[in-house]
């Protein structure tokens, strides 16, 4: 996991912990002082936010208790491809440039480009440096990339 992939665990805990958890409580003592709790929809649906809040805070925990936090700025100026890195790539078929960022599964976000170490492009790509074309087998068929760039930042 990235440092900033740490820090966004940790924040998202916290919020959790301090605002979620205590809402959720009063949401309950409300729904509870509303009488028969059988027929009592709201303290129902109270209690399962309740749940999944408990069930994420144990999910993160967890993570942030096994991570293995590697501190991406040691790479700067280093052109070949691991975890972290930030590559740029050319699709040698459509002759589209894209890019990626290399990052643990828990941080993979499609919407920022960002992918998980263990996808099968990530996975294609570790070990090859500037000028390599690597050939990514995907659930899309074969595609054939020339990595045009790597760099390494921890960013937000």
């Amino acid at each position: 996991m990235t440092a900033s992939g740490l820090r966004k665990l940790q924040d998202e805990l916290k919020l959790l912990i301090s605002v979620e958890r205590p809402k959720i409580s009063g949401e309950i003592e409300v729904a509870r002082a509303h009488g028969d709790l059988r027929e009592n929809a709201e303290y129902h649906a109270a209690k399962e936010k309740q749940g999944h809040i408990e069930g994420r805070i144990n999910d993160i925990n967890g993570w942030i208790n096994r991570a293995e936090v590697i501190d991406v700025s040691k790479f700067k100026g280093d052109t070949t491809v691991k975890f972290g890195a930030q590559v740029e790539l050319l699709d040698l078929e459509s002759d589209k440039k894209v890019g990626y960022r290399l990052v643990g599964e828990i941080e993979a976000d499609l919407k920022k480009r960002w992918i998980s170490v263990a996808s099968p492009v990530a996975r294609g790509l570790i070990g090859k440096k500037v000028g390599d074309v690597v050939t990514i087998q995907s659930p899309g068929g074969t595609r054939e990339y020339e990595v045009l760039k790597v760099s390494y930042e921890d960013v937000e």
